[in-house]
């Protein structure tokens, strides 16, 4: 059984999780993600599980190890827990899913002691090959509280049995466990070649809710490096101010991708 804990959200675009804690509650998060913490709350770092449990967590892009806050007091406590990257945290009721819930990499913030974080492989695979984000997803499961972030603004979708949705690969936040996922290719010479979509998009078929974001993080790099690039060549009109331009947006992209892993 997992803990039940009582939680708020904070900010708009950039969103902060406050958890409420129990005297003897728990909450486990991604490491470097607690903002701050209130006396009695002991944090205890480990690999959640032995050797296995952390090197599925790497493999999903998470950090190898995971943090315990454990409320030691004899009154309530709160921590605080906030985004990597500009966009909001989606609350999951695991209760409310099965106990199961699949989530795209690297996407998972905190939950509550007793949700097991696993990895889940993509079943078709043409979804392995060409899903732009990768097949490795994460599985969440448990009867109580987890958490993840999304890149923008988050778009849920309720899937009737038989009602398909295509999707930009990257933009997929999460399903549930029922949802059928799969990989297709766009179609169309031109779509293909001129439609800067991508050659393939990802299929949901329902039933079950999908949670969507509008600016994945991948995608905000890749926009802030060809955007800071095109402005150094226009500033001098040399090579000198396009490579600048590269290193700055080469920093913000390492920041963005890399900032979780310190």
């Amino acid at each position: 059984m997992a803990d039940v804990i009582d939680y708020e959200l904070f900010g708009n675009d950039m969103q902060l999780v406050e958890i409420e804690l129990d005297p003897d509650e728990g909450v486990r998060a991604e490491a470097g993600a607690m903002t701050y913490m209130e006396d009695d709350i002991e944090m205890q770092t480990g690999t959640g599980g032995g050797m296995f449990s952390g090197f599925k967590r790497m493999i999903t892009g998470e950090s190898f190890f995971i943090t315990t806050f454990k409320n030691n007091g004899r009154k309530k406590r709160r921590v605080g827990f906030s985004a990597p990257h500009p966009g909001q945290i989606v609350p999951l009721d695991l209760s409310q899913y099965n106990e199961q819930f699949i989530c795209q990499k690297d996407s998972f913030l905190c939950a509550a002691n007793g949700i097991d974080i696993d990895v889940v492989f993509t079943k078709r695979l043409g979804a392995g090959f060409f899903g732009g984000e990768g097949f490795i997803l994460q599985k969440l499961h448990g009867n109580g509280m987890a958490f993840v972030h999304a890149g923008g603004t988050i778009i849920k979708k309720s899937l009737s049995s038989g009602e398909s949705l295509r999707v930009d690969t990257g933009c997929i936040v999460g399903f549930e466990n029922g949802v059928d996922y799969d990989i297709r290719f766009v179609g169309g010479f031109k779509n293909a070649l001129f439609g800067k979509e991508g050659l393939f998009m990802a299929t949901l078929r329902g039933p079950g809710d999908v949670y969507l974001q509008s600016m994945p993080v991948s995608k905000l790099a890749e926009r802030l490096y060809a955007n800071v690039g095109s402005r150094g060549e226009q500033g001098s009109g040399g090579k000198g101010a396009s490579g600048m331009g590269a290193v700055v947006a080469g920093g913000i992209l390492g920041s963005l991708l890399g900032g979780s892993d310190e």
